[in-house]
């Protein structure tokens, strides 16, 4: 599982090293990893110019003593800074600098600006972990200066951007590649800072964080073997978990099928279905394992195709079993139209799994706001909507996107950017509610639930056709050979 941490306890890790840090041992291994990956990448892209964008903090000096060991190697090394006398780690790095043949620019010079033009690759140590958002007047002519074939490589985070998550800022820097120390933080792993980071290299500096709380959280296929719900020799359809699904309608039929086999395909026990004629008619050809009608369930798949407002025949009794299924303790996912039915605070389990303009109006609508909430806005800042949205239903929420949020009201985000983007597609959020809710009834919690199906629901994407167009029905059909390769390669 890959963890990240807040400014707040990778700087705690540090203070427990007080030798470590006091003698600059910290620094130095920073500025060591960091200088090792620039020259690769320098070598790799042919080029021989680096310049360090230098900030007045500790950050700017790693950036001073990693440009110090580019130069010793041979490249044509340069600093631009604002004032190395500022603390004495600095003035140490400048003079080392200086000794191995890096020409130091005032930053406030042309010659500053010009040299920052020129350069093949920029080393940005303007801000590090303690920086504000927002780049700091000094600095905002040095990024103005950096071309566009100019590669960036950010030291520890990209400038300007909100350390600990949030809106990526546009007065900030956007990174080729981002080089961080000890553990990512969140501005690394959560959308939309993620893609201001670029490429991520994490450098070990021996900080301790195995008894810390991560701020972020991300599920990696190793991880799949421990979280799964495998059966075992004594199971049988009912111990491995019963799924009821309310799904479809005369309208949005086929949900109802892609729900149901997604769910199957995924090793439920069994799958009560619950829907009008045309959408039961349709299971019952492309899933004939299901059952149809109440009966005992271990949770509930609500929503998918779903019309809380139809006329047709059956739909009244279809949605008042959803509306039961609601009221039970029962886990529940609520999806698509069965997230019109969630009217407040829900104390049994529960998964939302919106996507950013189903999260606006459900926001909207929650909190009675004359004035609605718009998807951009929930785009613009996923996590904190996700949040509220979260602690206004006492649910978990699974915000869809190109980077999928699980998050409860507290606790640590579960961030997963699994899935290509040919995965926008009609019907692959009625898969990944069969996915998750098939893993609801095998007893996950719904945070894990949400953020193991995330996981396998993109990898399945890349089973169906690498690097070509997926069609929610053979996503579908591609869970259950998914989920058997990501355990064989765990074993």
């Amino acid at each position: 599982m890959i963890t990240g941490y807040s400014v707040e306890t990778i700087r705690a890790a540090e203070a427990a090293l007080p030798e470590l840090l006091e003698s600059g041992e910290l620094m130095q291994r920073a500025a060591q990893g960091l200088a090792r990956i620039a020259a690769g990448r320098m070598r790799e892209r042919g080029a021989r110019s680096v310049v360090a964008l230098v900030g007045p903090g500790n950050n700017g000096a790693d950036t001073l003593f990693a440009i110090a060991r580019l130069a010793k190697r041979g490249f044509l090394s340069s600093a631009v800074c604002v004032d190395t006398s500022a603390s004495e780690v600095q003035t140490q790095a400048a003079e080392l600098a200086r000794s191995r043949g890096v020409v130091m620019l005032d930053g406030d010079s042309r010659e500053a600006i010009t040299a920052i033009h020129r350069a093949e690759v920029v080393l940005d140590g303007i801000t590090g972990i303690g920086g504000r958002p927002g780049l700091p007047p000094f600095a905002r002519p040095w990024v103005d200066a950096i071309r566009d074939r100019t590669w960036v490589i950010s030291v520890d985070t990209p400038s300007g951007q909100p350390v600990d998550g949030g809106a990526a800022l546009a007065d900030a820097v956007f990174a080729d590649e981002t080089v961080t120390f000890g553990a990512p933080k969140p501005v690394h792993l959560l959308p939309p800072t993620e893609t201001a980071c670029g490429l991520l290299t994490v450098i070990d500096i021996g900080l301790d964080l195995s008894g810390a709380t991560p701020a972020v959280t991300r599920v990696t296929p190793d991880d799949v073997a421990d979280l799964w719900p495998v059966p075992t020799a004594g199971d049988d359809k009912y111990s491995r978990g019963v799924l009821g699904v309310v799904a479809g309608g005369e309208e949005y039929a086929g949900a109802a099928v892609l729900t149901t086999t997604a769910a199957v395909t995924s090793g439920v026990g069994m799958v009560r279905y619950i829907g009008t004629a045309t959408p039961a008619a349709l299971v019952r050809a492309a899933v004939p394992e299901a059952v149809h009608g109440e009966g005992r369930v271990q949770a509930w798949v609500i929503g998918p195709g779903l019309d809380t407002t139809s006329t047709a025949k059956g739909a009244d009794a279809q949605l008042a079993i959803a509306r039961a299924a609601l009221d039970s303790d029962l886990p529940v996912l609520l999806d698509a139209g069965g997230l019109d039915l969630m009217e407040g605070h829900r104390a049994a389990p529960t998964l939302l799994t919106p996507h950013a303009g189903e999260c606006a109006r459900m926001l909207t609508r929650l909190r009675g706001r004359e004035s609605e909430l718009t998807r951009e806005e929930v785009e613009g800042s996923p996590l904190e909507h996700a949040r509220m949205l979260a602690r206004l239903t006492g649910a978990t929420v699974l915000l869809k996107g190109s980077t999928t949020l699980v998050v409860d009201a507290d606790g640590p985000v579960h961030v997963q950017d699994d899935a290509p983007t040919w995965l926008a597609t009609a019907g692959s959020g009625d898969v990944l509610a069969g996915l998750a809710g098939a893993l609801l009834a095998g007893g996950l919690a719904p945070a894990t639930a949400g953020s193991v199906a995330a996981l396998v629901h993109g990898r399945a994407a890349a089973v169906v056709n690498p690097g070509g167009p997926v069609r929610a029905l053979d996503l579908a059909h591609a869970l259950g050979r998914t989920v058997g390769a990501l355990l064989r390669d765990a074993g």
